[in-house]
């Protein structure tokens, strides 16, 4: 969901090696304010790609309950990261 400020609203799940799941946690983007979530995925999907993780720790903004999420991360006991965005409706206006 996008709100009025252009605020990008996701809700991000990462697999671990084992079976464990960390969160979901909601994250909120947008290009003036903090958050990592993006670059999260980025970094990740680089790993995947074969480059060596330069990043451990990610903040995670949520401004729905006013908190941050820290999560540090060793990409090697990652197995998967699911970044959901709900994307604005264009028949109702939301």
């Amino acid at each position: 969901m996008t709100t009025q400020d252009n605020l990008t609203n996701h809700e991000v799940t990462i697999c671990l090696a084992g079976g464990a799941v960390l969160g979901p946690f909601n994250a909120t983007w947008n290009q003036d304010s903090g958050g990592d979530v993006r670059e999260l995925v980025r970094q990740y999907d680089g790993f995947l790609q074969g480059e060596k993780q330069s990043r451990f720790k990610f903040h995670l903004h949520d401004t729905y309950t006013n908190t941050v999420h820290t999560l540090i991360l060793n990409f090697e006991q990652v197995t998967g990261i699911c970044d959901h965005v709900r994307l604005r409706s264009h028949g109702n206006g939301n």
